[in-house]
């Protein structure tokens, strides 16, 4: 009966050492040519990149984080990730309703207007994700960027 309590003692020990506490986690560079994940400010027709931002005349609230990327640049994983399906940002199709769901690091999150190499499998930090698809097509004059959505809709900012 001892040795039963001491073994789960010590499972139960090992588990809780090797959970990633997500409050400690940053994003390490997402795209090319932005290597401190400068964020999004606002653009005079389309809005602001920050969590919370006003939409539609404040009929709506942005749900996540836009961090600057020029069309076509290389999107690369913030570190280890697991590659969990297509996550499309609109309803109706256009030339960026494309992204991917993504989890690594105790994280869930998305990452809209990214056309993915592959939709399933696993990342290192640093490997290619894919390429950002060609934002000025659809907002001319904004600042492309990725869209970084938490899948429970919470504030990714302090991520960066």
């Amino acid at each position: 009966m001892r040795l039963y309590i001491l073994f789960s003692f010590l499972l139960l020990a090992v588990i809780c050492s090797c959970r990633v506490d997500a409050s400690q986690v940053k994003f390490g560079p997402l795209c090319s040519g932005n290597s401190s994940n400068r964020k999004r400010g606002c653009d005079t027709k389309y809005g602001c990149g920050s969590y919370g931002a006003s939409r539609d005349g404040g009929k709506r609230k942005h749900g996540g984080l836009d961090i600057v990327c020029a069309d076509g640049a290389t999107v690369y994983a913030p570190f280890d990730v697991t590659l969990n399906g297509k996550a499309a940002p609109y309803i109706k199709n256009n030339a960026i309703n494309d992204g991917i769901n993504l989890r690594g690091e105790g994280l869930c999150f998305k990452l809209f207007y990214v056309k993915p190499v592959s939709y399933s499998g696993t990342l290192k930090k640093g490997e290619k994700i894919g390429t950002l698809l060609p934002m000025q097509t659809v907002y001319p004059g904004i600042t492309s960027h990725v869209h970084v959505q938490m899948c429970d809709k919470s504030d990714p900012t302090k991520y960066f």
